[in-house]
């Protein structure tokens, strides 16, 4: 009987470390940055970019949903790697510029920030800043993404090695980077770009 009772007590622990495993995988952590871990296919450099297949990716992006870029193979997309929530307001504005310019969201042209960030913080960032709202921002948390597209040591980048600065990509509709710029004054490049893409028309 004694063995009994040690065998049923056995299997309630055991139980309940199992329960607490399982509760602490789904639920523990930054919800933002476990759903955005991301994946990418193939690598570049920075340097010679242009003419390269854009390598495909898949992140999280703000409304929850996975964007891949293949699937966008008919538009022409912009990328903007940017430092995320600590570059204020230099990033921050240019998302909001992107969002709010009707020549960056058409049937032919889609552009998305690219951020390390959690998505959870820029839930809060939008509820307080109302002009980002539009912005299609997607989550690179382990910067496999930012990686690969060389964007971690390049001048605009405040923390080299670590995290994207201003960086821009220009990829055509058959998935080719056609432009690229880093801009290290971190200015609004929506006129620059716009020129691009009518090249691209």
């Amino acid at each position: 009987m004694f063995e009994n009772k040690k065998a049923i007590l056995a299997t309630v622990v055991i139980g309940v470390i199992a329960g607490f495993l399982v509760y602490g995988l789904s639920s523990g952590g930054d919800k933002g940055a476990t759903g955005s871990l991301g994946s990418v296919s193939g690598d570049i450099s920075f340097r010679d970019a242009v003419g390269q297949k854009a390598p495909d990716f898949s992140l999280e992006s703000i409304n929850g949903k996975t964007v891949k870029l293949s699937d966008y193979r008919g538009k022409n997309v912009v990328l903007f790697f940017t430092e995320g929530s600590m570059c204020y307001p230099a990033c921050w504005d240019q998302m909001a510029e992107f969002a709010n310019d009707n020549r960056f969201n058409s049937d032919s042209v889609v552009v998305f920030s690219i951020t390390p960030d959690p998505k959870s913080e820029w839930e809060k960032i939008i509820q307080q800043v109302p002009k980002l709202s539009g912005a299609k921002i997607l989550f690179d948390t382990t910067k496999v993404v930012s990686s690969s597209y060389d964007v971690l040591n390049l001048p605009s980048s405040m923390h080299k090695g670590s995290f994207p600065g201003h960086t821009y990509f220009i990829v055509d509709k058959e998935g080719v980077i056609r432009y690229s710029l880093d801009d290290p004054r971190m200015s609004i490049q929506n006129d620059k770009l716009a020129d691009e893409l009518k090249k691209l028309a």
